[in-house]
C-alpha cells in the first residue's frame, strides 16, 4: 500500500509534540495527511486486520492443516508470527458473513406470487342421503364413484402404510390463520393465545398460506446461514467453559481455553465457508454422474475432516496422553453435541419465527 504525504506542520495532531519525522516520537502517530479516500480507508483496514503478508498466509495454512499449532504458537509466546487469534477470527467471520449475505441476495430478490386457487364447487350427494348400507371406500364403488380396481389398492395403500398426515400433525389440522382466533369454532381449547405454540401456529399458517414448502426450505435456510456465524460467537464463551471443566484449572486458565476456542471456531468459520462454496458448484458437477461424484467426495472429506479436526488439536495443544486426550476429547464433544444441538434447535424455531 502507498505511503501518504507528509504533513508540513511538525507538531503532531495526537499530542502535540514536535515530530521530525514521519512517526511521532511521542505516542507513535504517523505524522501524515488526515483526509483520506474510500480506496484508502477500505485497503487500511484490510491491512490492519490480516498484514497481507507471509504471516496471514501462514496463519491460514497452519489454521486449516496444522492442529492446535496456533494456538500452542501464541500460548509460547509468537504473538507476531500468526495473527492475532481476535482478529483472525473476526476477518475469517466478517469474510464469512459478506459473502454469505452476497450469494444469499439473488434469491431474495424474486419472489412467486401465489397463485389463486379456484375453487369450482361440485354438488356431490352423500352416501346416507343414497341409502346405501356401505360407508366410506366400499360406498362409493356402490354408486360407481371408483372402480372396484381402485378400491382393492386404495385399501391396500392404506393397510400398508400409516395413515399421518405430518401438516396435520404440526398445526392440529388447521388451514388458515383465522382459525386460530379464540372465538373460532376450530380453535384448539388447549392452545392459550399468548403461549409459544399459539405464535407458532400463527406463523406457521400464515407462511403455509403464502408460500410454497419449497419457497419456505429457501428462505429458511437463507437466514439460517446468514445467522449462523452469529450464534457460533455466542456459544464460544461456552465452549471455553466446557473445555476447562476438565482440564487442570491451576495449569491451564479460562483465557487459555479461549484463545484455543477462538482458533477451533475460525477453522470451523472458515470450513463452513469452503463447503458452502462447494455447494454452490453442485449445479455446475451435476452435469455428469463422474463430476456429481467429485461434488459428494468433497463434500464428504469437509465435513469428516471438520469433525476430525477437534481430536489431534486438542491433544497438540493440552500434550496428555493419547487415550487421556481421547477420552477427554470425547466427552467433551458429546457435551458440546449435546448443548450445541439443543441451542440449535432453539435457533431454528427462532428463525423460523422471525422469516419475512
Amino acid at each position: 500500500m502507498a505511503k501518504k504525504p507528509i504533513r508540513l506542520e511538525k507538531t503532531c495532531l495526537n499530542c502535540n509534540h514536535l515530530v521530525e519525522h514521519r512517526f511521532c516520537p511521542n505516542c507513535g502517530q504517523e505524522n501524515t495527511e488526515t483526509r483520506e479516500n474510500f480506496h484508502h480507508i477500505f485497503t487500511h483496514f484490510f491491512n490492519d486486520l490480516t498484514h497481507y503478508d507471509s504471516t496471514f498466509w501462514r496463519t491460514i495454512y497452519s489454521l486449516i492443516f496444522k492442529p492446535a499449532a496456533l494456538s500452542k504458537g501464541y500460548m509460547s509466546g509468537k504473538r507476531l508470527y500468526y495473527l492475532n487469534p481476535f482478529r483472525l477470527y473476526i476477518f475469517i467471520s466478517f469474510i464469512t458473513f459478506l459473502l454469505f449475505s452476497m450469494f444469499s441476495v439473488g434469491s431474495n430478490e424474486i419472489k412467486t406470487i401465489p397463485k389463486a386457487k379456484t375453487i369450482k364447487q361440485v354438488n356431490i350427494p352423500s352416501i346416507d342421503s343414497l341409502h346405501i348400507k356401505e360407508k366410506g371406500l366400499d360406498g362409493l364403488t356402490k354408486i360407481g364413484v371408483i372402480s372396484q380396481e381402485n378400491n382393492d389398492t386404495i385399501k391396500k395403500i392404506l393397510k400398508e402404510t400409516k395413515e399421518i398426515n405430518s401438516k396435520k400433525i404440526l398445526n392440529l389440522g388447521l388451514k388458515k390463520v383465522v382459525e386460530l382466533d379464540p372465538k373460532q369454532e376450530t380453535h384448539p381449547k388447549k392452545i392459550t393465545v399468548n403461549s409459544i405454540k399459539h405464535r407458532f401456529l400463527e406463523k406457521w399458517l400464515s407462511i403455509d398460506e403464502e408460500r410454497t414448502d419449497e419457497e419456505i426450505l429457501k428462505d429458511f435456510s437463507m437466514a439460517f446461514n446468514l445467522n449462523l456465524p452469529k450464534l457460533l460467537f455466542l456459544y464460544m464463551p461456552v465452549f471455553a467453559f466446557i473445555l476447562w471443566l476438565f482440564h487442570n484449572k491451576k495449569k491451564w486458565y479460562y483465557f487459555d481455553h479461549g484463545i484455543f476456542t477462538l482458533h477451533y471456531f475460525s477453522f470451523l468459520t472458515l470450513m463452513t465457508l469452503v463447503l458452502f462454496f462447494i455447494d454452490k458448484l453442485k449445479p455446475l458437477l451435476s452435469t455428469s454422474p463422474a463430476l456429481g461424484w467429485i461434488h459428494f467426495i468433497l463434500t464428504s472429506i469437509g465435513y469428516l475432516y471438520m469433525f476430525y479436526y477437534f481430536f489431534p488439536a486438542h491433544r497438540r495443544f493440552y500434550g496428555d496422553k493419547i487415550f487421556l486426550s481421547f477420552f477427554k476429547s470425547t466427552l467433551v464433544y458429546v457435551i458440546n453435541l449435546i448443548a450445541f444441538s439443543v441451542i440449535m434447535v432453539l435457533f431454528s424455531l427462532y428463525t423460523y419465527l422471525n422469516l419475512n
